[in-house]
């Protein structure tokens, strides 16, 4: 805007400055003009009443050399030219200067040279005979005249440009002023000129709207931010560049990344190649799904391609934690094939001892003996079949009894009562300590319990070995204690002790289904309390089993 008040104030000026010189100089060439006539018409009038006295003695005497003096007779035959020779020239009757004189007793006129860009004028006077009297002059055309003062006339055209220059950018500058001082973000209302109003008011307007959208996007923003940064599942929105729009802290936990720069990479977050091939499947178009590994994480990642008035325009992808799934789906494929194994082994004893008293290869005092042999591992599968019933109980978390206040004294008395025969038999000792007072619990669930433990104690222990079990209350509620001097467990097994069908010593199992400690973790975790192991190989092990404090 400034430049064109320039330009246009410059070329005003300019314009201006042209336009006078023209006039002044088409004025002045007027100007000279009459003056030219008026001082030619006196010297011709003098001239004639010194020819009338003297006659044309005067005028070969050269007294008057100043113009071209022609004397014209009546009949138009030149008598005298200081110039031309007389007899020389053609009549000049028909001349319109010439004419003019013989009837009004003056005369004038002027003609144009176009070779010398000059112009004559003529001024005629007829004198007491008939005869005429003529002087001429030779002026300039204007443009002659505009070339002789060319220099002058360049140098102010010059200094007048430079003025007009300065002039123009200093107005410019006072105009343009007022303009720039508006300020856009709030404009005020005192204007320097009332033709701001109108756009003034539209900037209000405009600003007003602006803040009404900006403050509708802010609050959408911070709804998809709060939404988003409550999500469990992570959210990353790409463009086609794979510059990362959009994300929240569940993608950067699940991709174990750090927050990124601005417009980096969504592939920066993480160099797998599944991760990779689903960023690129989305962005040609294709949807894509991978499973992602991180140490003990499991995610799945869903990457869908996100079109804009046709176009490919970038990605969402979806990360989901399946960790606990996929452990879950771990634990049943386990769970599926070591029942699958411990249920093979007594029935393949079972069948095979069958198939021997079918065929009639016992003998009949044996019969009692593999009779027996069926029946222990009949026994051992009902064992089998009625723990996975209750760590499935426990497992669903579904009502597994009735809540009663339960004495722990009672019970650990009577678990001891029915292992005794199992510990005679191994030589292992059994002792019951101090006393607590009662929780509250399913009384089935809380025996269950304390028997596995001592029950695998004594599998688990050395001849001449003791098993001790000792209640105490403690600032968390009522402690049962059982310490064994068995084979203990290795440091590297203890994450694994409490997993179904785990054995430390097979050989020491005493026929065991290996569900024991694993009910005793989820029995624990049914009633709220807590299990703590203690081991050291070769020395034994110390289960802490600690309950809530009954109110």
């Amino acid at each position: 805007m400034k430049k064109q008040i320039f330009r246009a104030i410059l070329s005003v000026a300019l314009s201006v400055l042209l336009a006078s010189l023209v006039l002044i100089v088409g004025v002045l060439h007027g100007y000279f003009q009459d003056r030219v006539l008026e001082e030619l018409s006196q010297s011709t009038a003098y001239v004639a009443r010194a020819v009338e006295n003297e006659g044309i003695a005067y005028l070969e005497s050269g007294a008057f050399r100043d113009s071209r003096i022609t004397w014209v007779d009546r009949d138009g035959t030149v008598l005298y030219d200081n110039r031309e020779d007389p007899a020389a020239m053609e009549n000049h009757a028909g001349r319109e200067e010439i004419r003019e004189a013989m009837l009004l007793g003056h005369g004038t006129a002027v003609r144009q040279s176009a070779t010398l860009a000059q112009k004559t004028v003529y001024y005629a006077l007829r004198l007491q005979d008939g005869s005429v009297l003529r002087l001429a002059e030779t002026q300039y055309s204007v443009w002659m005249l505009v070339l002789q003062a060319l220099q002058p006339v360049a140098l102010v055209m010059v200094l007048a440009f430079c003025l007009a220059l300065w002039l123009a950018g200093r107005l410019s500058n006072r105009l343009v002023a007022p303009i720039n001082a508006i300020d856009l973000a709030a404009p005020g209302e005192e204007l320097d000129y009332e033709e701001l109003a109108p756009l003034v008011g539209r900037i209000r307007s405009q600003n007003r709207e602006i803040s009404r959208r900006m403050e509708e996007l802010r609050r959408q923003q911070e709804e998809f931010r709060a939404i988003t940064e409550h999500m469990s599942e992570g959210l990353l929105v790409i463009d086609r560049e794979t510059r990362v729009l959009s994300h929240n802290g569940a993608a950067l936990r699940l991709l174990g990344a750090t927050e990124p720069a601005e417009e980096a990479s969504v592939l920066t977050l993480n160099r797998e190649s599944g991760f990779r091939r689903c960023v690129e499947e989305a962005l040609a178009g294709r949807r894509c799904e991978e499973l992602l590994e991180r140490g003990d994480t499991c995610c799945r990642v869903f990457a869908n391609p996100v079109e804009q008035d046709g176009e490919r325009a970038g990605a969402v992808l979806i990360l989901l934690d399946v960790t606990e799934k996929e452990r879950r789906e771990t634990l049943r494929r386990e769970f599926t094939a070591n029942v699958s194994h411990e249920l093979k082994t007594p029935l393949t004893s079972i069948l095979g001892t069958a198939e021997i008293l079918e065929n009639g290869l016992v003998k009949t005092e044996d019969v009692s003996h593999f009779a027996g042999n069926i029946h222990r591992e009949a026994q051992r599968l009902i064992g089998l079949v009625n723990d996975i019933i209750k760590l499935s109980r426990l497992d669903e978390g579904g009502p597994a009894g009735q809540w009663e206040t339960v004495s722990l004294r009672g019970v650990a008395e009577g678990v001891l009562d029915q292992l005794t025969l199992a510990a005679e038999r191994k030589q292992v000792t059994l002792s019951l300590e101090g006393d607590c007072g009662p929780v509250r619990g399913v009384p089935q669930i809380v025996e269950e319990i304390i028997y596995n433990l001592c029950d695998n104690a004594v599998a688990y222990n050395k001849p001449g070995g003791s098993v001790t079990v000792t209640l105490s209350a403690c600032e968390e509620g009522e402690r049962v204690t059982v310490a064994d001097t068995g084979i203990g467990i290795p440091p590297e097994d203890g994450a694994r002790f409490f997993a179904r069908f785990y054995r430390v010593d097979k050989s020491h199992s005493g026929g065991g289904t290996g569900l024991g400690l694993s009910i005793v973790k989820h029995g624990a975790a049914y009633l709220g309390a807590r299990v703590e192991l203690e081991s050291e190989p070769g020395r034994g092990c110390t289960f802490t089993l600690i309950f809530p404090k009954h109110t």
